[in-house]
């Protein structure tokens, strides 16, 4: 038995039906949602992480193939196992992990399979790389690349780097999807913590065409006067 099939039968032996239920409406996968007809194993957290350790060296090409699974959780596995690689990585081995994430973000199909891996992986390559991608991404038709371009600019933000998450979030101020409003309100209260000034700025010239979700997750640790200042304001 190869390393790949090895990764799947240990997934396997922590399944749970029960939980597999609760995970089936949290995510989203009934008819017509976000996450229609998504599988899980129903597995705990810390299963997963165990996994992660033990195959941790498998090869990029195997990474591919668990991505593409049906099944939620290798595809979790995949890409929590390609951010532990990309840390370690040289600038060659990190170009082609960010290169195969871009090519298969038809498969990052969740928010939580963007959130844990579009930081590390996009926005840590384009750290000192030309970021016209995000903009491209943030154009798509593919809900999970709109995410991707995004939450990438997290990396940016800790780095105290702003002006694409502004950017990026102004092109996104249409967009008709709820998990679109939450990750720029999320971004933009990120960039608030750090400057606190320039998040204002950002919502006094677009708080008024801002979708209120957007706007109520940017806004949320306001002073409770500044909260309603900006959701009366509309």
């Amino acid at each position: 038995m190869g390393r790949l099939e090895e990764a799947k039968k240990q997934l396997r032996r922590g399944a749970d039906k029960e939980k597999v239920k609760w995970l089936q409406r949290f995510f989203k996968t009934g008819p017509g949602e976000y996450a229609e007809g998504d599988i899980f194993l129903g597995l705990t957290a810390a299963l997963t992480r165990n996994t992660v350790k033990e195959f941790q060296d498998l090869a990029l090409s195997d990474l591919i193939k668990l991505l593409r699974s049906k099944i939620h959780e290798e595809r979790v596995l995949a890409l929590l196992i390609m951010v532990r690689q990309f840390d370690k990585a040289d600038t060659g081995a990190k170009e082609k992990i960010y290169k195969a994430y871009l090519a298969n973000t038809k498969f990052i199909n969740n928010w939580d399979l963007v959130d844990l891996s579009a930081p590390q992986i996009v926005g840590g390559f384009l750290i000192d790389q030309d970021r016209r991608i995000l903009y491209k991404l943030a154009k798509s038709p593919l809900l999970w690349d709109r995410r991707i371009a995004i939450l990438a600019t997290f990396t940016f933000i800790r780095l105290g780097d702003f002006k694409d998450t502004f950017a990026i979030t102004k092109l996104l101020l249409g967009d008709k999807e709820d998990l679109i409003h939450k990750a720029c309100g999320w971004m933009l209260r990120e960039a608030g913590k750090r400057n606190v000034q320039l998040e204002e700025e950002f919502l006094h010239k677009h708080s008024r065409i801002m979708p209120r979700t957007m706007l109520r997750y940017a806004i949320e640790k306001f002073p409770e006067q500044k909260r309603k200042f900006f959701l009366n304001a509309r």
